[in-house]
């Protein structure tokens, strides 16, 4: 694949994802398009380090951001998760404050 074809999927990843995180309203399903966008990035980002310069570095920063990213994740899942268990919502219009 040409640098240009990783570019165009990471693009249309991060598209999809900005649609998702937009138009729903479910916390979880927010929670995926940001995961999709934030994939995209890393995807452009890991891209252009092999294609401009074939370092091991760029792979294992990349690396660092996806175990960060992971770990993100699983937290807003448990806000999420704790959100829908003491409320009984899982919407985000009825998520407005986290106190309580």
């Amino acid at each position: 694949m040409t640098l240009e074809a990783m570019l165009v999927v990471a693009a249309a990843l991060f598209s999809v994802g900005l649609y998702g995180a937009l138009s729903q309203q479910v916390v979880v399903m927010v929670m995926m398009g940001l995961e999709l966008m934030l994939n995209g990035v890393i995807l452009a980002g890991g891209a252009m380090w092999w294609f401009l310069a074939p370092d091991p570095t760029g792979q294992v920063l990349l690396l660092i951001i996806i175990a960060a990213m992971t770990v993100e994740m699983a937290m807003g899942f448990a806000v999420a998760i704790t959100l829908n268990r003491h409320r009984g919502t899982d919407m985000t219009d009825m998520a407005a404050d986290l106190s309580r």
